[in-house]
């Protein structure tokens, strides 16, 4: 992982990716819109209007399937 200072302005998961894909190349492919990905905070799954405070854990990944 990479710590990250989040800019007050960024709030939430959405404006996380939002600032994050601005980055451009590699975080912009892996986080572009349009792509199913799933998102946790601190461990629990999350939605893209979830808060985020300094400290937390976000995790970005895509859907996984098993059988």
């Amino acid at each position: 992982g990479e710590d990250f200072e989040i800019p007050p302005a960024t709030s939430t998961v959405a404006g996380l990716r939002t600032l994050l894909m601005a980055r451009g190349g590699a975080w912009q492919a892996a986080l572009a819109q349009g792509k199913a990905l799933r998102v946790a905070v601190n461990q629990e799954m999350a939605q893209p209007t979830t808060p985020v405070n300094a400290g937390d854990e976000i995790a970005f990944f895509p859907p996984v399937t098993g059988g």
